[in-house]
């Protein structure tokens, strides 16, 4: 089974906002490591990443999340994840692995697209 890893763009006020889903993982990572530097290189340096449709993430996805954070933090920017409660089987995959290798409280992690860019947003809790 091929499954299609897609990155869309948009933006929601302030926030360019990027829609993943698919797999994460060492042959897809690269693409949306560009995508994060083409929005900051653009001057986006509020960004949103939707990955409530990635099923699968391995080390070199969380890779690209810490360094999409290090990126935008340089920029003093903002970089929200929205990764839903509820997933393909028991909550969000990437939330688990993020949880898993101790670095889910380094990011700003939301349930829903109209939270995460909310002003007076307030993320889960690690």
């Amino acid at each position: 089974m091929v499954v299609a890893f897609n990155v869309t763009g948009g933006e929601h006020g302030e926030w360019a906002v990027l829609h993943v889903s698919g797999e994460l993982d060492l042959v897809t990572s690269p693409v949306l490591r560009q995508r994060v530097h083409d929005a900051v290189a653009e001057g986006r340096h509020s960004l949103v990443l939707d990955l409530s449709e990635v099923f699968f993430c391995d080390s070199s996805g969380v890779g690209v999340l810490i360094a999409a954070r290090r990126l935008i933090r340089s920029c003093q920017g903002q970089l929200r994840l929205i990764l839903p409660a509820q997933g393909a089987v028991d909550g969000s995959h990437v939330n688990r692995v993020l949880g898993a290798l101790g670095v889910r409280r380094l990011f700003d992690v939301h349930l829903t697209l109209e939270t995460a860019v909310s002003e007076d947003a307030d993320p889960l809790s690690a």
